[in-house]
């Protein structure tokens, strides 16, 4: 059995149900939409593999900062149904649209719920009782037997993943607003900690004299190990003049057989890029990154230009684990 082949195909299949449904995003998806606007807290409902879907709908509309639940089909009628209010939206999801379960349910909430469905039949009784509904087609399952919701549940995500976005985007919501959600996640912390936060500062810094000498250089770096030096005036003005990396050091020993005559001035990077303290991780790690040759290490400066800190690519890296 030739695996690669068969498990492109599965990819391919469900990749061509998600664009064979672009067609699909209508007037009734933007009617879903203007409904949603209104809602207090957006719950899902599904059974089985579509009630997977719908927890895992719940918990990307969450992150983004629209309230929403899973209320189970089953359990709602047994005492759940407390957690849905008046203003609140339903939002049903079912491949058949006749889900014996979801029929049930529908009968005590459409009387005072807007509800909207996501379904694969325009014919079903969802389909013709909800306030709106948004159609998925496929000719089949990924599965090899046509049995096992895959492109059904792959399309379905899609659809609550474009309702989710579509929602923030209308709301406003931000990468701060996002943080705020996932407050321990790497995003979190690279959004809410600043530069000062997590910089090197003081009696740690690798400061050196312009007028240093390239073997006081040597000690300084080997004595404050961050991979760099920060060149300044003197030791008491501390106005950035350069940088001086690792990787100059070691292109100045290769460059040079004699090296105790060499120029600090003749190694470092005059006017190297700077940052201010009070921005953010993610800010630091872009200007990083977001070049043609990328850097590891940039000097934090104040107003005046005066040096009081050393972020580290590494320091960011860290301060997400």
């Amino acid at each position: 059995m030739d695996l690669i082949n068969f498990i492109t195909d599965i990819y391919k299949s469900e990749a061509q149900t998600i664009l064979n449904n672009i067609k699909n995003i209508d007037n009734n998806f933007l009617k879903s939409i203007a409904i949603l606007e209104k809602a207090e807290k957006v719950v899902f409902t599904g059974i089985g593999k579509s009630g997977n879907i719908a927890q895992k709908a719940v918990a990307t509309f969450n992150s983004l900062g629209i309230p929403s639940v899973f209320l189970h089909p089953i359990e709602a009628l047994h005492g759940d149904l407390g957690l849905v209010n008046p203003n609140d939206v339903i939002i049903f999801i079912s491949k058949s649209g006749s889900t014996e379960e979801l029929i049930n349910l529908y009968t005590i909430l459409h009387q005072r719920n807007k509800i909207i469905s996501i379904i694969g039949n325009n014919n079903s009784f969802l389909a013709e009782n909800s306030d709106s509904y948004i159609l998925f087609e496929i000719e089949k399952e990924a599965c090899y037997m046509n049995l096992a919701p895959t492109n059904s549940t792959t399309i379905t995500l899609v659809i609550c993943d474009a309702l989710a976005l579509s929602m923030a985007k209308i709301r406003n919501k931000t990468s701060k607003d996002f943080a705020y959600n996932h407050p321990m996640g790497q995003l979190g912390r690279f959004t809410n900690l600043t530069v000062k936060q997590v910089m090197h500062k003081e009696n740690n810094l690798p400061f050196v004299d312009i007028n240093a000498t390239f073997k006081e250089a040597l000690i300084v770096m080997t004595d404050k190990a961050l991979g760099c030096l920060c060149v300044v005036e003197n030791k008491d003005n501390k106005k950035l003049l350069g940088i001086i990396t690792d990787g100059d050091i070691r292109r100045a020993l290769n460059e040079n057989d004699e090296v105790k005559h060499l120029n600090i001035n003749d190694i470092m990077t005059k006017n190297p890029i700077s940052i201010f303290e009070k921005i953010t991780l993610g800010e630091a790690l872009s200007i990083m990154e977001n070049r043609n040759s990328q850097i590891n290490v940039l000097p934090v400066v104040n107003s005046g230009n005066e040096c009081i800190g050393i972020i580290r690519l590494h320091d960011i890296i860290k301060s997400g684990l």
